[in-house]
């Protein structure tokens, strides 16, 4: 296994920094990130302070998958998210759009969350399942330096709950050598990440990466022993619900013998959706295996 340690912080998925690694399709990684808060927030008293580290969602990388070119797919099996220090953190981030009805003047909330067996620790009397993910994963596109805010068709910041361990996360490749980065594990995050803020934890992910050649998709896609899930991105949420529900169709078409419009029929009755944060738009849509596998 490779080992990758944190290195310099990178807010941005860059086509310009010399790779860390380089990989060949089937090898495994283990991978050191820091948290969103970019470790701002460790211990009681601490506060995130964007004065000094203005950025969220730093990333470690750019990772280089040998024989990887434009129009190829990377298949990212996640086996483990673990947290490096035993530890998450979590403030009260801007409540932008809900200060029509709650105000402005919002509390630090910073503080230190110990997971322990399996659960995490908000407070003495409320202990939440530890249910990790990585919220920022992607490839680097072809132009354009995106940083770690925002999602896309490369991936990015898309905070989707799904991708997590045991499932395997398909990303596109826009450029040689993939260019893959990957930070902001979350030890867990409600369904919207209301405050943009999760359970954020610095951790050490293990990944085994195979490249796919000459297929393509269209945006990030994630297979789970249960299910088939697209990955959208962008306002209106609208309109990434429908990119969402359009790409899960043509897969299902593409890939698994469905007749487009009966796919559209079947999904209106099963599909489920899973939100990122709400403000960005980012959002996945899913349906169970056990319909896919009786094409109509």
């Amino acid at each position: 296994m490779h080992e990758l340690s944190l290195g310099n912080l990178n807010y941005e998925f860059s086509r310009e920094q010399e790779p860390r690694l380089h990989i060949n399709s089937g090898e495994t990684i283990r991978v050191e990130t820091e948290d969103a808060l970019s470790g701002q927030i460790r211990k009681p008293g601490d506060c995130r302070d964007k004065s000094k580290v203005p950025y969220s969602n730093p990333v470690t990388g750019p990772i280089y998958v040998e024989q990887a070119d434009p129009g190829d797919i990377l298949a990212i099996r996640i086996e483990k998210i673990e947290s490096r220090d035993g530890q998450c953190a979590t403030y009260t981030g801007n409540p932008k759009q809900l200060c029509q009805w709650l105000g402005t003047d919002v509390p630090d909330g910073a503080h230190v969350c110990p997971i322990r067996e399996g659960l995490v620790y908000w407070s003495d009397d409320i202990a939440i399942p530890y249910q990790p993910m990585l919220g920022c994963i992607g490839t680097t596109p072809a132009y354009g330096m995106p940083s770690t805010m925002p999602a896309g068709p490369h991936g990015g910041n898309m905070d989707i709950r799904e991708v997590t361990e045991g499932n395997t996360l398909f990303l596109p490749v826009f450029v040689e050598g993939a260019y893959l980065y990957l930070g902001d594990a979350h030890a867990a995050m409600g369904q919207g990440e209301l405050s943009a803020t999760g359970l954020e934890m610095a951790s050490h992910t293990t990944l085994t990466i195979e490249l796919i050649k000459g297929e393509t998709i269209a945006g990030p896609r994630i297979e789970t022993p249960d299910e088939l899930i697209t990955v959208a991105s962008g306002t209106p949420m609208e309109r990434a619900t429908a990119e969402a529900f359009a790409q899960l169709i043509l897969w299902m078409e593409s890939e698994h013998g469905w007749n487009r419009w009966r796919a559209y029929d079947l999904l209106t009755h099963v599909a489920e959706i899973s939100l990122g944060y709400y403000e960005g738009g980012g959002l996945a849509v899913k349906v169970p295996k056990k319909y896919v596998a009786h094409p109509s």
